[in-house]
């Protein structure tokens, strides 16, 4: 199977999130897709009969409800033109999913004894490479049981069987011509809608630099380089001295904002009384060019002392002057007493 990302987690439909590794063509590598799937059960005990999402871009946009048999987009999304214009759900029915698994179960109208598993992904995808090259991938595929089952090549116009058991519902899909054209045209949609989301829906990063003392040690100091606004997700990022990248940075990973766009940030130890020219590089699809952001070699956090050094300071100075005072007086006493 061409996207081979079926039966991950088939009864809790979890939407897998991409691991991405930030390797330096990472960051001028996109991608950008629009999935639908759909997973229907034999037996439904804790789980849903039928359950079916919307995934665009890790994010997941809509769901079914079994409660009102509709879609419903999700409630937690703040930019409303970011999904502008995505293609609607495939029009398939939840009940003829549940006829399709009845005819691949061998069931009958009674409930199965056993837990069999219908799974569907049908959608688009769009990759660009470093060097510009776009890659549009559309893709109709179901599973059964946890193995590849059925694919529609929308170019003939055919299924395409993966398993013996596709036999037994092939020849029957490919007789609904008016169905077959319905999802050629629905993945043509799905292609034209990506390729315009990927030029539209970019953002460039907020790059700032500061420092800090290190907490385990006064002779160093942590310079942090902070990214935050971009969009897409992937990109690249390392603190330099003298355009040399530096060993041993820590980083946050990549992290969702609350706006749709994300923010990421890299940290390094540095020699406290070395002098020289740090900076932050950040490379992103959004850039036509690499972004530098230079630390201008001021530490705020070290020109004052912390309020624990200023107020131990003042509590020694205090015991010495008392300390002082003591020993006066008793000498001035002991002085007065002392017979001539």
């Amino acid at each position: 199977m061409a996207q081979n990302i079926f039966f991950i987690d088939a009864v809790t439909l979890v939407v897998v999130r991409l691991i991405y590794h930030l390797y330096p063509s990472d960051a001028l590598k996109e991608k950008h897709f629009l999935h639908y799937k759909f997973t229907v059960l034999t037996k439904a005990d804790t789980f849903p009969e039928f359950s079916a999402v919307g995934v665009c871009d890790d994010r997941q946009i809509k769901h079914y409800s079994n409660e009102g048999g509709v879609w419903k987009k999700e409630k937690d999304l703040t930019v409303d033109d970011w999904i502008a214009g995505v293609p609607k759900e495939p029009y398939e029915s939840r009940d003829w999913y549940k006829d399709q698994l009845k005819t691949l179960s061998n069931c009958t109208n009674s409930q199965c004894s056993e837990l069999h598993v219908l799974q569907r992904i049908i959608g688009c995808e769009l990759e660009k490479l470093p060097d510009g090259t776009v890659n549009l991938t559309v893709f109709d595929e179901y599973g059964f049981d946890g193995e590849d089952f059925i694919s529609f090549n929308s170019d003939t116009m055919q299924w395409i069987d993966k398993s013996p058991k596709a036999k037994e519902i092939e020849e029957d899909w490919d007789l609904y011509t008016e169905r077959n054209q319905f999802i050629k045209d629905y993945l043509k949609t799905c292609t034209d809608w990506i390729s315009t989301f990927n030029n539209t829906n970019k953002s460039s990063p907020d790059v700032h630099v500061s420092v800090r003392k290190a907490p385990d040690d006064d002779s160093n100091l942590v310079l942090t380089c902070l990214a935050t606004g971009f969009y897409p997700r992937d990109v690249q990022m390392n603190i330099r001295l003298y355009r040399n990248i530096l060993e041993d940075q820590t980083s946050s990973g990549i992290r969702p904002n609350d706006d749709e766009t994300f923010q990421m940030r890299i940290s390094v130890k540095i020699d406290r009384n070395h002098e020289g020219s740090y900076d932050c590089l950040l490379i992103h699809s959004s850039l036509t060019e690499p972004a530098f952001s230079k630390w201008d070699g001021k530490c705020p956090d070290c020109e004052t002392e912390s309020p624990r050094h200023v107020i131990g300071g003042a509590i020694a100075a205090v015991v010495i002057i008392l300390t002082v005072i003591v020993i006066v007086v008793v000498y001035f006493i002991y002085k007065r007493r002392r017979p001539c």
